[in-house]
Protein backbone atom coordinates (compact mmCIF):
# COMPACT_ATOMS: atom_id res chain seq x y z
CA UNK A 1 0.00 0.00 0.00
CA UNK A 2 1.00 3.69 -0.65
CA UNK A 3 1.20 6.83 1.41
CA UNK A 4 -0.84 10.03 0.69
CA UNK A 5 2.54 11.52 -0.71
CA UNK A 6 1.95 14.90 -1.22
CA UNK A 7 -1.42 15.09 -1.95
CA UNK A 8 -3.79 16.18 0.28
CA UNK A 9 -7.93 16.37 -0.05
CA UNK A 10 -9.21 19.43 -1.79
CA UNK A 11 -12.93 19.04 -1.92
CA UNK A 12 -15.42 16.40 -0.69
CA UNK A 13 -16.89 13.90 -3.28
CA UNK A 14 -20.97 14.86 -2.68
CA UNK A 15 -20.03 18.61 -2.90
CA UNK A 16 -18.82 18.88 -6.38
CA UNK A 17 -21.24 19.99 -8.98
CA UNK A 18 -21.18 20.93 -12.95
CA UNK A 19 -20.51 24.10 -11.63
CA UNK A 20 -16.45 23.13 -10.53
CA UNK A 21 -16.33 21.59 -13.65
CA UNK A 22 -12.47 22.39 -15.14
CA UNK A 23 -10.84 22.40 -11.86
CA UNK A 24 -8.41 20.05 -11.08
CA UNK A 25 -9.10 18.56 -7.42
CA UNK A 26 -7.78 15.91 -4.90
CA UNK A 27 -10.42 13.88 -3.41
CA UNK A 28 -10.20 10.79 -1.35
CA UNK A 29 -12.12 8.38 -0.15
CA UNK A 30 -13.47 4.17 -0.29
CA UNK A 31 -13.86 2.35 -3.47
CA UNK A 32 -17.99 1.77 -3.74
CA UNK A 33 -17.55 0.21 -6.84
CA UNK A 34 -14.84 -0.24 -9.92
CA UNK A 35 -16.09 -1.35 -13.58
CA UNK A 36 -13.65 -2.10 -16.19
CA UNK A 37 -15.39 -1.96 -19.38
CA UNK A 38 -11.90 -2.64 -21.33
CA UNK A 39 -9.91 0.04 -21.96
CA UNK A 40 -11.95 2.75 -19.73
CA UNK A 41 -12.66 1.79 -16.24
CA UNK A 42 -14.98 3.65 -13.91
CA UNK A 43 -14.61 3.83 -10.22
CA UNK A 44 -16.99 5.15 -7.61
CA UNK A 45 -15.12 6.91 -4.78
CA UNK A 46 -17.66 7.43 -1.68
CA UNK A 47 -16.55 9.57 1.32
CA UNK A 48 -18.57 11.36 4.19
CA UNK A 49 -20.65 13.64 1.51
CA UNK A 50 -21.01 11.52 -1.52
CA UNK A 51 -20.16 9.80 -4.52
CA UNK A 52 -18.12 10.89 -7.24
CA UNK A 53 -17.25 9.20 -9.99
CA UNK A 54 -13.24 8.51 -11.22
CA UNK A 55 -12.67 7.71 -14.71
CA UNK A 56 -9.49 5.79 -16.41
CA UNK A 57 -8.87 5.33 -19.94
CA UNK A 58 -6.04 5.03 -22.54
CA UNK A 59 -4.74 8.10 -22.13
CA UNK A 60 -4.05 7.66 -18.63
CA UNK A 61 -0.40 7.27 -17.84
CA UNK A 62 -0.02 3.53 -17.40
CA UNK A 63 1.12 3.37 -13.99
CA UNK A 64 -2.08 4.69 -13.03
CA UNK A 65 -4.18 2.53 -15.32
CA UNK A 66 -2.59 -0.40 -13.58
CA UNK A 67 -3.33 0.35 -9.88
CA UNK A 68 -6.73 1.14 -11.26
CA UNK A 69 -7.07 -2.09 -12.99
CA UNK A 70 -6.39 -3.48 -9.31
CA UNK A 71 -8.98 -1.61 -7.48
CA UNK A 72 -11.86 -3.43 -5.65
CA UNK A 73 -15.09 -2.50 -3.23
CA UNK A 74 -13.81 -0.90 0.14
CA UNK A 75 -9.93 -0.22 -0.81
CA UNK A 76 -9.13 3.39 1.07
CA UNK A 77 -7.81 5.59 -2.15
CA UNK A 78 -6.78 9.16 -2.94
CA UNK A 79 -6.72 10.94 -6.44
CA UNK A 80 -5.72 14.09 -8.67
CA UNK A 81 -7.57 14.81 -11.70
CA UNK A 82 -9.53 17.03 -13.92
CA UNK A 83 -13.50 17.64 -12.78
CA UNK A 84 -15.27 17.50 -16.60
CA UNK A 85 -19.27 17.26 -17.82
CA UNK A 86 -20.19 13.22 -18.22
CA UNK A 87 -21.38 12.29 -20.89
CA UNK A 88 -24.08 9.99 -20.02
CA UNK A 89 -25.77 11.68 -16.97
CA UNK A 90 -27.52 10.02 -13.89
CA UNK A 91 -30.15 11.60 -11.35
CA UNK A 92 -29.44 8.94 -9.03
CA UNK A 93 -26.55 10.20 -7.07
CA UNK A 94 -26.13 14.12 -6.32
CA UNK A 95 -22.56 14.23 -8.76
CA UNK A 96 -24.07 12.70 -11.71
CA UNK A 97 -23.55 15.00 -14.07
CA UNK A 98 -19.66 15.17 -13.42
CA UNK A 99 -16.78 12.78 -13.47
CA UNK A 100 -12.94 13.19 -12.15
CA UNK A 101 -10.61 12.30 -14.77
CA UNK A 102 -7.64 11.03 -12.81
CA UNK A 103 -4.37 11.58 -13.46
CA UNK A 104 -2.11 10.36 -10.48
CA UNK A 105 -3.66 7.81 -7.64
CA UNK A 106 -2.56 6.37 -4.55
CA UNK A 107 -4.06 3.39 -3.06
CA UNK A 108 -3.68 3.73 0.93
CA UNK A 109 -5.23 0.67 2.42
CA UNK A 110 -6.76 -2.92 0.66
CA UNK A 111 -10.02 -4.82 2.05
CA UNK A 112 -11.02 -8.21 2.38
CA UNK A 113 -14.15 -9.10 0.84
CA UNK A 114 -16.68 -7.72 3.14
CA UNK A 115 -19.67 -10.36 4.89
CA UNK A 116 -22.51 -8.27 3.13
CA UNK A 117 -22.45 -5.41 0.43
CA UNK A 118 -22.09 -1.83 1.19
CA UNK A 119 -24.94 -0.65 -0.17
CA UNK A 120 -28.76 0.40 0.72
CA UNK A 121 -30.39 -2.59 -0.95
CA UNK A 122 -29.73 -5.43 1.15
CA UNK A 123 -31.38 -7.87 2.96
CA UNK A 124 -29.12 -9.14 5.73
CA UNK A 125 -29.94 -9.86 9.50
CA UNK A 126 -29.60 -7.15 12.27
CA UNK A 127 -26.69 -9.18 14.34
CA UNK A 128 -24.59 -9.44 11.49
CA UNK A 129 -24.86 -5.66 10.86
CA UNK A 130 -24.35 -4.63 14.09
CA UNK A 131 -21.43 -7.24 14.27
CA UNK A 132 -19.79 -5.11 11.73
CA UNK A 133 -21.34 -2.32 12.89
CA UNK A 134 -18.34 0.00 11.29
CA UNK A 135 -19.29 -1.47 7.65
CA UNK A 136 -22.58 -1.26 8.10
CA UNK A 137 -22.15 2.98 8.65
CA UNK A 138 -20.53 3.26 5.43
CA UNK A 139 -23.66 2.94 3.62
CA UNK A 140 -25.30 5.76 2.41
CA UNK A 141 -28.76 5.22 4.41
CA UNK A 142 -27.08 4.37 7.76
CA UNK A 143 -24.60 7.11 7.11
CA UNK A 144 -26.76 10.11 6.56
CA UNK A 145 -28.94 9.90 9.49
CA UNK A 146 -25.59 10.24 12.08
CA UNK A 147 -24.72 13.44 9.66
CA UNK A 148 -27.84 14.99 10.36
CA UNK A 149 -28.01 13.85 13.80
CA UNK A 150 -24.64 16.23 14.57
CA UNK A 151 -26.03 19.22 12.42
CA UNK A 152 -29.42 19.17 14.65
CA UNK A 153 -27.14 19.22 17.54
CA UNK A 154 -25.03 22.25 16.45
CA UNK A 155 -28.42 23.75 15.64
CA UNK A 156 -29.88 23.41 19.43
CA UNK A 157 -26.61 24.87 20.51
CA UNK A 158 -27.06 28.01 18.70
CA UNK A 159 -30.57 28.31 18.74
CA UNK A 160 -30.58 28.17 22.92
CA UNK A 161 -27.30 29.93 22.79
CA UNK A 162 -28.73 32.88 21.04
CA UNK A 163 -31.92 32.78 23.65
CA UNK A 164 -29.56 33.33 26.62
CA UNK A 165 -29.24 29.51 27.99
CA UNK A 166 -26.31 28.34 29.40
CA UNK A 167 -24.63 25.09 28.53
CA UNK A 168 -23.67 23.17 31.63
CA UNK A 169 -22.55 19.63 32.16
CA UNK A 170 -24.21 17.39 35.53
CA UNK A 171 -22.30 14.51 36.61
CA UNK A 172 -22.41 11.12 35.27
CA UNK A 173 -21.65 9.69 38.29
CA UNK A 174 -24.97 10.53 40.76
CA UNK A 175 -26.78 9.60 43.51
CA UNK A 176 -29.37 6.61 43.46
CA UNK A 177 -32.92 7.74 43.92
CA UNK A 178 -36.30 6.27 43.70
CA UNK A 179 -38.93 6.69 42.11
CA UNK A 180 -37.35 6.07 38.35
CA UNK A 181 -36.47 3.34 36.60
CA UNK A 182 -33.97 1.16 37.25
CA UNK A 183 -30.85 2.42 37.88
CA UNK A 184 -27.29 1.72 36.30
CA UNK A 185 -24.97 1.13 39.48
CA UNK A 186 -21.66 2.02 39.94
CA UNK A 187 -19.14 0.44 42.29
CA UNK A 188 -16.76 2.84 43.93
CA UNK A 189 -13.50 1.44 44.90
CA UNK A 190 -12.15 4.02 47.43
CA UNK A 191 -15.49 3.73 49.55
CA UNK A 192 -16.72 0.28 49.34
CA UNK A 193 -19.94 -1.23 49.39
CA UNK A 194 -20.69 2.48 48.01
CA UNK A 195 -22.27 2.97 44.87
CA UNK A 196 -22.95 5.62 42.08
CA UNK A 197 -25.96 5.52 39.73
CA UNK A 198 -25.67 6.73 36.44
CA UNK A 199 -28.03 9.17 35.58
CA UNK A 200 -31.40 8.36 34.19
CA UNK A 201 -31.74 12.38 33.51
CA UNK A 202 -30.05 15.38 34.98
CA UNK A 203 -33.46 16.33 36.94
CA UNK A 204 -32.17 17.04 40.24
CA UNK A 205 -28.96 18.96 38.94
CA UNK A 206 -30.74 21.16 36.46
CA UNK A 207 -33.20 22.22 39.16
CA UNK A 208 -30.18 22.93 41.50
CA UNK A 209 -28.58 25.28 38.79
CA UNK A 210 -31.80 27.74 38.73
CA UNK A 211 -31.45 27.67 42.54
CA UNK A 212 -28.21 28.44 41.66
CA UNK A 213 -28.83 31.35 39.70
CA UNK A 214 -28.28 30.68 35.87
CA UNK A 215 -31.42 31.32 35.34
CA UNK A 216 -31.96 29.43 31.84
CA UNK A 217 -29.69 25.84 31.47
CA UNK A 218 -29.74 23.40 28.44
CA UNK A 219 -27.29 20.10 28.24
CA UNK A 220 -27.22 17.39 25.76
CA UNK A 221 -26.74 15.12 27.87
CA UNK A 222 -26.73 11.01 27.92
CA UNK A 223 -28.96 9.27 29.74
CA UNK A 224 -29.12 5.67 31.39
CA UNK A 225 -32.18 3.24 32.29
CA UNK A 226 -32.01 -0.64 33.15
CA UNK A 227 -34.96 -1.27 31.35
CA UNK A 228 -36.27 -3.67 29.20
CA UNK A 229 -35.49 -2.41 25.33
CA UNK A 230 -37.92 -1.86 21.88
CA UNK A 231 -37.46 -0.77 18.86
CA UNK A 232 -37.41 3.24 20.47
CA UNK A 233 -35.81 2.41 23.80
CA UNK A 234 -31.80 1.85 24.66
CA UNK A 235 -30.33 1.94 27.56
CA UNK A 236 -28.09 4.97 27.22
CA UNK A 237 -29.64 7.32 25.08
CA UNK A 238 -29.45 11.06 24.71
CA UNK A 239 -31.77 13.97 26.18
CA UNK A 240 -31.79 17.73 24.84
CA UNK A 241 -32.15 18.92 28.26
CA UNK A 242 -33.61 22.42 29.11
CA UNK A 243 -34.68 24.68 32.63
CA UNK A 244 -35.82 27.74 32.54
CA UNK A 245 -36.42 30.23 35.50
CA UNK A 246 -39.14 32.52 36.05
CA UNK A 247 -41.37 30.96 33.59
CA UNK A 248 -45.09 29.46 32.97
CA UNK A 249 -46.27 26.68 31.78
CA UNK A 250 -46.21 29.34 28.48
CA UNK A 251 -43.59 30.73 28.38
CA UNK A 252 -41.71 26.61 28.10
CA UNK A 253 -43.71 25.93 25.59
CA UNK A 254 -43.15 28.60 23.41
CA UNK A 255 -39.68 28.92 23.64
CA UNK A 256 -39.47 24.77 22.61
CA UNK A 257 -42.43 25.45 19.78
CA UNK A 258 -39.49 28.02 18.38
CA UNK A 259 -36.60 24.93 18.65
CA UNK A 260 -39.11 22.62 17.05
CA UNK A 261 -39.73 25.21 14.20
CA UNK A 262 -35.85 26.11 13.78
CA UNK A 263 -34.87 22.46 13.41
CA UNK A 264 -37.35 21.70 10.58
CA UNK A 265 -36.97 24.34 8.68
CA UNK A 266 -32.68 24.06 8.88
CA UNK A 267 -32.68 20.38 8.14
CA UNK A 268 -35.81 19.43 6.20
CA UNK A 269 -36.77 22.75 4.53
CA UNK A 270 -40.32 22.49 6.26
CA UNK A 271 -42.24 25.84 7.90
CA UNK A 272 -44.35 24.71 10.76
CA UNK A 273 -47.45 26.63 11.67
CA UNK A 274 -47.54 27.34 15.32
CA UNK A 275 -48.72 27.68 18.18
CA UNK A 276 -49.11 23.58 18.09
CA UNK A 277 -52.50 22.08 19.08
CA UNK A 278 -52.88 21.74 22.59
CA UNK A 279 -55.17 18.70 24.03
CA UNK A 280 -55.51 18.01 28.02
CA UNK A 281 -54.68 14.99 29.06
CA UNK A 282 -58.62 13.68 29.63
CA UNK A 283 -59.28 14.91 26.10
CA UNK A 284 -56.59 13.07 24.29
CA UNK A 285 -57.58 9.93 25.78
CA UNK A 286 -61.12 10.64 25.38
CA UNK A 287 -60.87 10.95 21.84
CA UNK A 288 -57.50 9.14 21.02
CA UNK A 289 -57.07 6.68 23.51
CA UNK A 290 -53.98 7.45 24.13
CA UNK A 291 -51.83 10.87 25.40
CA UNK A 292 -49.62 10.71 22.54
CA UNK A 293 -52.29 10.75 19.73
CA UNK A 294 -51.59 10.34 16.48
CA UNK A 295 -53.44 13.08 14.19
CA UNK A 296 -52.71 12.24 10.96
CA UNK A 297 -56.04 11.03 10.60
CA UNK A 298 -59.40 10.57 11.61
CA UNK A 299 -61.32 7.97 14.01
CA UNK A 300 -61.84 9.22 16.92
CA UNK A 301 -63.10 7.73 19.90
CA UNK A 302 -67.10 8.39 20.70
CA UNK A 303 -68.25 7.76 24.14
CA UNK A 304 -72.01 5.88 23.84
CA UNK A 305 -72.40 4.88 27.34
CA UNK A 306 -75.43 6.78 28.14
CA UNK A 307 -76.98 5.13 24.44
CA UNK A 308 -76.38 1.61 25.61
CA UNK A 309 -76.90 1.88 29.44
CA UNK A 310 -79.76 -0.46 31.00
CA UNK A 311 -79.57 -2.72 27.60
CA UNK A 312 -79.31 -6.52 28.21
CA UNK A 313 -76.09 -7.02 26.79
CA UNK A 314 -74.27 -7.98 29.72
CA UNK A 315 -70.85 -6.31 29.55
CA UNK A 316 -71.91 -3.30 28.46
CA UNK A 317 -74.56 -3.03 31.07
CA UNK A 318 -72.00 -3.82 33.70
CA UNK A 319 -69.36 -1.61 32.53
CA UNK A 320 -72.31 1.07 32.72
CA UNK A 321 -73.19 0.01 36.23
CA UNK A 322 -69.82 0.52 37.65
CA UNK A 323 -69.23 3.95 36.71
CA UNK A 324 -66.93 2.59 33.85
CA UNK A 325 -67.53 3.68 30.04
CA UNK A 326 -69.05 2.07 26.80
CA UNK A 327 -66.08 3.63 23.59
CA UNK A 328 -66.66 3.21 20.12
CA UNK A 329 -65.43 4.25 16.91
CA UNK A 330 -67.15 4.30 13.60
CA UNK A 331 -64.66 3.26 11.13
CA UNK A 332 -66.22 5.11 8.17
CA UNK A 333 -66.26 3.86 4.59
CA UNK A 334 -64.18 0.92 5.90
CA UNK A 335 -66.84 -2.11 5.38
CA UNK A 336 -65.06 -3.72 2.71
CA UNK A 337 -61.22 -3.66 4.49
CA UNK A 338 -62.33 -4.60 7.67
CA UNK A 339 -63.77 -8.27 7.36
CA UNK A 340 -65.02 -10.35 9.87
CA UNK A 341 -61.29 -11.95 9.81
CA UNK A 342 -59.33 -9.03 9.93
CA UNK A 343 -61.42 -7.57 13.09
CA UNK A 344 -60.36 -11.17 14.80
CA UNK A 345 -56.84 -9.79 14.59
CA UNK A 346 -58.02 -6.51 15.91
CA UNK A 347 -59.87 -8.50 18.54
CA UNK A 348 -56.24 -9.11 19.85
CA UNK A 349 -55.11 -6.12 19.70
CA UNK A 350 -57.80 -4.99 22.43
CA UNK A 351 -57.04 -7.79 24.56
CA UNK A 352 -53.61 -7.34 24.58
CA UNK A 353 -54.62 -3.89 26.03
CA UNK A 354 -56.44 -5.28 28.83
CA UNK A 355 -60.21 -5.09 26.84
CA UNK A 356 -62.00 -8.35 27.87
CA UNK A 357 -63.10 -8.37 23.86
CA UNK A 358 -64.19 -5.94 20.72
CA UNK A 359 -67.73 -6.09 20.40
CA UNK A 360 -68.63 -4.87 16.13
CA UNK A 361 -71.18 -4.02 13.65
CA UNK A 362 -70.38 -4.24 9.99
CA UNK A 363 -72.74 -2.55 7.65
CA UNK A 364 -72.34 -3.50 4.14
CA UNK A 365 -74.41 -3.53 1.20
CA UNK A 366 -75.20 -7.27 1.30
CA UNK A 367 -76.89 -7.04 4.82
CA UNK A 368 -75.55 -6.37 8.51
CA UNK A 369 -73.67 -8.51 10.73
CA UNK A 370 -72.94 -7.64 14.32
CA UNK A 371 -71.63 -9.35 17.59
CA UNK A 372 -73.91 -8.00 20.60
CA UNK A 373 -76.93 -6.19 18.69
CA UNK A 374 -79.11 -9.18 19.13
CA UNK A 375 -78.99 -8.30 22.42
CA UNK A 376 -80.47 -4.55 21.88
CA UNK A 377 -83.93 -2.92 21.45
CA UNK A 378 -85.09 -1.61 17.84
CA UNK A 379 -84.80 1.47 20.04
CA UNK A 380 -81.46 1.01 22.24
CA UNK A 381 -79.75 -0.11 18.60
CA UNK A 382 -81.04 3.21 16.80
CA UNK A 383 -80.30 5.52 19.65
CA UNK A 384 -76.84 3.73 19.28
CA UNK A 385 -76.29 3.98 15.51
CA UNK A 386 -77.03 7.79 15.34
CA UNK A 387 -74.71 8.49 18.09
CA UNK A 388 -72.34 7.04 15.83
CA UNK A 389 -73.63 8.47 12.95
CA UNK A 390 -73.55 4.73 11.14
CA UNK A 391 -74.15 4.32 7.35
CA UNK A 392 -74.31 1.73 5.37
CA UNK A 393 -70.05 0.60 4.52
CA UNK A 394 -69.53 1.42 8.27
CA UNK A 395 -67.94 -0.63 10.95
CA UNK A 396 -68.74 0.16 14.67
CA UNK A 397 -65.87 -1.19 17.28
CA UNK A 398 -66.54 -0.69 20.76
CA UNK A 399 -64.93 -1.74 23.91
CA UNK A 400 -66.65 -1.71 26.90
CA UNK A 401 -64.95 -1.19 31.02
CA UNK A 402 -65.28 -0.97 34.33
CA UNK A 403 -62.54 1.15 34.16
CA UNK A 404 -63.34 3.88 31.14
CA UNK A 405 -59.35 4.99 30.41
CA UNK A 406 -57.91 1.12 30.36
CA UNK A 407 -61.59 1.16 27.74
CA UNK A 408 -60.16 4.16 26.33
CA UNK A 409 -56.25 2.76 26.06
CA UNK A 410 -57.63 -0.39 24.53
CA UNK A 411 -59.63 1.00 21.35
CA UNK A 412 -57.33 3.98 21.09
CA UNK A 413 -54.92 1.32 20.48
CA UNK A 414 -57.14 -0.83 18.00
CA UNK A 415 -57.61 2.75 16.41
CA UNK A 416 -54.23 2.71 15.62
CA UNK A 417 -53.91 -0.81 13.92
CA UNK A 418 -57.05 0.41 11.48
CA UNK A 419 -55.80 3.34 10.53
CA UNK A 420 -52.37 1.17 9.97
CA UNK A 421 -53.95 -1.66 7.73
CA UNK A 422 -56.28 0.26 6.02
CA UNK A 423 -53.84 2.93 4.67
CA UNK A 424 -55.32 6.03 6.87
CA UNK A 425 -51.55 7.57 7.71
CA UNK A 426 -49.71 9.94 5.57
CA UNK A 427 -46.38 8.91 5.92
CA UNK A 428 -45.29 12.11 5.05
CA UNK A 429 -47.17 14.46 7.36
CA UNK A 430 -45.64 16.44 10.37
CA UNK A 431 -48.63 16.81 13.08
CA UNK A 432 -47.10 18.42 16.31
CA UNK A 433 -49.19 18.65 19.47
CA UNK A 434 -49.23 19.10 22.90
CA UNK A 435 -50.81 17.03 25.96
CA UNK A 436 -51.24 19.12 28.87
CA UNK A 437 -52.46 18.67 32.57
CA UNK A 438 -51.39 15.16 33.49
CA UNK A 439 -52.97 13.79 36.28
CA UNK A 440 -50.20 14.21 38.99
CA UNK A 441 -50.45 10.67 40.46
CA UNK A 442 -50.61 7.06 38.99
CA UNK A 443 -51.84 4.52 41.17
CA UNK A 444 -49.32 1.55 40.72
CA UNK A 445 -51.33 -2.17 41.42
CA UNK A 446 -47.65 -3.46 41.62
CA UNK A 447 -46.57 -1.07 44.67
CA UNK A 448 -50.26 -0.79 45.77
CA UNK A 449 -49.82 2.96 46.32
CA UNK A 450 -49.85 6.02 43.86
CA UNK A 451 -46.99 7.41 42.67
CA UNK A 452 -46.00 10.67 40.70
CA UNK A 453 -47.19 10.14 36.94
CA UNK A 454 -43.97 12.04 36.14
CA UNK A 455 -41.48 12.37 39.23
CA UNK A 456 -42.08 14.04 42.78
CA UNK A 457 -41.04 17.83 41.76
CA UNK A 458 -44.20 18.46 39.65
CA UNK A 459 -46.40 21.46 40.25
CA UNK A 460 -49.69 20.94 41.15
CA UNK A 461 -52.18 22.41 39.38
CA UNK A 462 -53.56 25.40 41.43
CA UNK A 463 -57.03 23.46 41.67
CA UNK A 464 -55.18 20.41 43.17
CA UNK A 465 -53.04 22.10 45.79
CA UNK A 466 -55.57 21.41 48.22
CA UNK A 467 -56.16 17.82 47.34
CA UNK A 468 -52.61 16.64 47.38
CA UNK A 469 -53.05 14.08 50.38
CA UNK A 470 -56.56 13.99 50.44
CA UNK A 471 -57.78 13.10 47.27
CA UNK A 472 -54.90 11.86 44.79
CA UNK A 473 -56.65 10.52 41.85
CA UNK A 474 -58.30 13.98 41.33
CA UNK A 475 -55.07 15.76 41.38
CA UNK A 476 -53.36 17.37 37.92
CA UNK A 477 -49.97 18.72 37.35
CA UNK A 478 -48.43 21.74 35.43
CA UNK A 479 -46.93 18.81 32.80
CA UNK A 480 -46.69 18.70 29.44
CA UNK A 481 -45.59 16.62 26.41
CA UNK A 482 -44.90 17.52 22.79
CA UNK A 483 -46.18 14.67 20.24
CA UNK A 484 -45.18 14.07 17.18
CA UNK A 485 -47.35 11.19 14.81
CA UNK A 486 -48.36 9.24 17.65
CA UNK A 487 -44.84 9.38 19.62
CA UNK A 488 -43.67 11.42 23.06
CA UNK A 489 -40.68 13.55 21.62
CA UNK A 490 -40.02 15.03 25.17
CA UNK A 491 -41.92 16.20 28.34
CA UNK A 492 -41.78 18.71 31.33
CA UNK A 493 -43.36 20.57 34.03
CA UNK A 494 -43.15 23.34 36.35
CA UNK A 495 -41.20 22.41 39.50
CA UNK A 496 -42.11 23.18 43.11
CA UNK A 497 -40.06 25.83 44.32
CA UNK A 498 -41.84 25.36 47.89
CA UNK A 499 -40.53 23.80 50.31
CA UNK A 500 -43.31 23.03 52.26
CA UNK A 501 -45.71 21.93 49.50
CA UNK A 502 -42.54 19.71 48.48
CA UNK A 503 -42.97 18.20 51.81
CA UNK A 504 -46.18 17.33 51.20
CA UNK A 505 -45.37 16.02 47.74
CA UNK A 506 -43.24 13.16 49.21
CA UNK A 507 -45.82 12.26 52.04
CA UNK A 508 -48.62 12.15 49.29
CA UNK A 509 -45.95 9.56 48.15
CA UNK A 510 -45.49 7.45 51.09
CA UNK A 511 -42.41 8.93 51.88
CA UNK A 512 -40.74 8.95 55.78
CA UNK A 513 -39.19 12.49 56.64
CA UNK A 514 -36.40 10.32 56.93
CA UNK A 515 -36.42 8.77 53.66
CA UNK A 516 -37.03 11.87 51.95
CA UNK A 517 -33.97 13.45 53.44
CA UNK A 518 -32.08 10.47 52.38
CA UNK A 519 -32.95 10.62 49.31
CA UNK A 520 -33.19 14.17 48.22
CA UNK A 521 -31.92 16.06 51.72
CA UNK A 522 -29.72 18.03 49.76
CA UNK A 523 -32.67 19.40 47.16
CA UNK A 524 -35.03 20.08 50.17
CA UNK A 525 -31.55 22.38 51.87
CA UNK A 526 -31.44 24.05 48.70
CA UNK A 527 -34.69 25.17 48.95
CA UNK A 528 -34.28 26.35 52.27
CA UNK A 529 -32.48 29.58 50.78
CA UNK A 530 -34.55 30.63 47.99
CA UNK A 531 -35.82 29.36 45.04
CA UNK A 532 -37.23 30.76 41.77
CA UNK A 533 -40.12 29.76 39.91
CA UNK A 534 -38.74 27.23 37.12
CA UNK A 535 -39.61 24.29 34.66
CA UNK A 536 -38.39 23.11 31.76
CA UNK A 537 -38.30 19.96 29.74
CA UNK A 538 -36.12 17.39 28.31
CA UNK A 539 -36.32 15.76 24.54
CA UNK A 540 -35.17 12.03 22.83
CA UNK A 541 -32.75 13.25 20.99
CA UNK A 542 -32.64 9.52 19.40
CA UNK A 543 -36.43 9.72 18.69
CA UNK A 544 -36.32 13.20 17.20
CA UNK A 545 -34.01 12.20 14.75
CA UNK A 546 -35.36 9.03 14.35
CA UNK A 547 -38.73 10.85 13.10
CA UNK A 548 -36.84 13.64 10.82
CA UNK A 549 -35.26 11.10 8.83
CA UNK A 550 -38.32 8.43 8.58
CA UNK A 551 -36.59 5.85 9.95
CA UNK A 552 -38.12 2.58 12.10
CA UNK A 553 -36.11 2.31 14.95
CA UNK A 554 -33.50 4.70 16.71
CA UNK A 555 -30.81 2.09 16.49
CA UNK A 556 -30.66 3.45 12.90
CA UNK A 557 -29.53 7.09 14.40
CA UNK A 558 -27.34 5.65 17.31
CA UNK A 559 -23.44 4.95 15.55
CA UNK A 560 -23.19 1.75 18.08
CA UNK A 561 -26.77 0.79 19.51
CA UNK A 562 -27.51 -2.05 21.68
CA UNK A 563 -29.50 -5.09 21.01
CA UNK A 564 -32.71 -6.14 23.18
CA UNK A 565 -30.32 -8.02 25.69
CA UNK A 566 -28.67 -4.63 26.48
CA UNK A 567 -25.58 -5.93 24.40
CA UNK A 568 -23.21 -4.50 22.03
CA UNK A 569 -22.45 -6.86 19.56
CA UNK A 570 -19.45 -5.03 17.80
CA UNK A 571 -17.24 -4.88 20.76
CA UNK A 572 -19.27 -7.91 22.94
CA UNK A 573 -19.89 -5.56 25.59
CA UNK A 574 -20.90 -6.41 28.59
CA UNK A 575 -18.46 -9.10 29.62
CA UNK A 576 -16.50 -10.05 32.53
CA UNK A 577 -14.04 -9.05 34.30
CA UNK A 578 -10.93 -10.29 35.70
CA UNK A 579 -10.42 -11.24 39.09
CA UNK A 580 -8.33 -8.43 40.63
CA UNK A 581 -10.71 -5.62 39.21
CA UNK A 582 -13.70 -7.71 41.07
CA UNK A 583 -11.29 -7.90 44.40
CA UNK A 584 -10.44 -3.89 44.11
CA UNK A 585 -14.45 -3.37 44.50
CA UNK A 586 -14.35 -5.40 47.04
CA UNK A 587 -17.49 -7.56 44.81
CA UNK A 588 -18.18 -11.12 44.62
CA UNK A 589 -20.17 -12.75 42.02
CA UNK A 590 -22.56 -15.00 42.89
CA UNK A 591 -24.29 -17.68 40.89
CA UNK A 592 -23.55 -18.48 37.42
CA UNK A 593 -23.06 -16.58 34.62
CA UNK A 594 -23.45 -17.02 30.91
Amino acid sequence: MESMGNLRRTHYCGEVRLADAGQEMVVAGSIAKCRDKGGIIFADLRDTTGILQLVFDDSTDPEVFRKAGALKSEYVAIAKGLLRERDAKTDKIATGAVELYVTELRVLSGAETTPFEIRDEIKVKDELRLKYRYLDLRRPCMHEPLVVRSKICQLVRNYFCENHFCEIETPMLMKSTPEGARDYLVPSRVQPGHFYALPQSPQLYKQILMLSGFDRYFQIARCFRDEDLRADRQPEFTQIDVEMSFVTEDDVIGMNEGLIKTLWKEVLGIELATPFTRLSWDEAMARFGSDKPDTRFGLELMDVTDAVRGCEFAPFKNAAAAGGSVRLVNCKGLATQLTRKTIDKLVEVAKTYGAKGLAYTRLTEEGETSSFEKFLTGDEKAALRAAAGAQTGDVLLLVCDENSTRACTALGQVRLEVGRRCGLIDPDQFNFLWVTRFPLFEYSEEEGRYMAMHHPFTMPTDDSLDKVESDQGACYANAYDIVLNGVELGGGSIRINDPELQGRMFKALGFTEEKARESFGFLMDAYRYGAPPHGGMAYGLDRLVMLMMKKDSIRDVIAFPKVQNASELMSGAPDVVDAKQLNELRIRCTGETE
